[in-house]
């Protein structure tokens, strides 16, 4: 199976370097274009055998399957570039939250899918959301599926859900980074504590809690109420962080819908649609 990527940039070459080390893809098996060159060559660089294209197409055309890791608002010109070298038989994959999978089945000629990658899945670990066309078989979801477990667990949601899931699983890494920061800011400058023994100790922290969420099945609560002693520090402290963020989750996923939408309707604009979609 030879698998593109049309577009090198972080998520782009994150997905390219997890299916490498993971084992899903050899080198051999992947064909890459990107609007700046370089950095395509520089991943051919690190990963001998992976062959550079000279273009989109040449990408498109080379590859059973192939993930389009653009930015929204050059979406439409380059599925536009690359539509009338398509079979029926290939399959593309958006990674472009906004991107909706009406905008690609409109325009393309092949089987489509979306999925949502996070910045875990370069260890292997996350989510990978999953959305399909009409035109996906049951035999291309498991194609699709079985290259994604490799680096990460996918789940399949609706695809009017892709924001909100998108905020955990691919925000979220950076919204529980923030809080991390500033936590430890606040605990290097009161007490005097070294920043890397921290960092280390947040780490194992974060690594630890996740693994009893998914692996022991406990949920926020329930950790919640096996850490926090009735009356005790843990138990005060939740109610200071109770009281401060109230309401501030509201305000986060009302932001990132709202920068979501915007870009929705700029792409339903490119590609001549008008639709009334409900906000969540």
């Amino acid at each position: 199976m030879k698998v593109g990527f049309i577009g090198t940039g972080s998520m782009g070459s994150l997905l390219i370097e997890a299916f490498i080390q993971s084992g899903a893809l050899l080198p051999e098996q992947i064909r890459v274009s990107n609007r700046s060159p370089e950095k395509a060559q520089e991943l051919a660089k690190r990963h001998p055998g992976l062959t550079v294209c000279s273009s989109n197409t040449e990408t498109a055309s080379q590859s059973d399957l192939f993930f389009l890791c653009v930015k929204p608002l050059e979406f439409k010109t380059v599925i536009s570039e690359i539509k009338d070298q398509l079979e029926a038989r290939q399959i593309a994959i958006s990674i472009t939250s906004p991107v909706q999978l009406i905008h690609l089945e409109s325009t393309l000629p092949c089987k489509v899918a979306k999925i949502i990658p996070s910045i875990t899945n370069i260890t292997g670990g996350g989510a990978s959301l999953c959305m399909y066309g009409s035109r996906i078989k049951e035999e291309d979801r498991q194609l699709i599926e079985s290259l994604l477990s490799y680096i990460s667990r996918p789940l399949e949601i609706l695809e009017s859900h892709t924001r909100i899931t998108s905020d955990f699983s691919s925000c979220g890494p950076a919204f529980l980074s923030l809080f991390m920061e500033k936590w430890i800011d606040a605990a290097v400058e009161m007490t005097g504590i070294d920043r890397k023994t921290l960092n280390a100790l947040a780490g194992e922290m974060l690594l630890g809690t996740g693994k009893l969420l998914t692996e022991e099945g406990f949920s926020p609560e329930q950790l919640q109420e096996r850490v926090a002693v009735p009356g005790g520090i843990t138990a005060q402290a939740l109610t200071l962080l109770e009281s401060n963020l109230n309401g501030l989750f509201y305000q986060l996923i009302q932001t990132t819908h709202d920068k979501y939408e915007e870009d929705l309707a700029k792409l339903d604009a490119a590609f001549g649609f008008t639709i009334n979609r409900p906000r969540y």
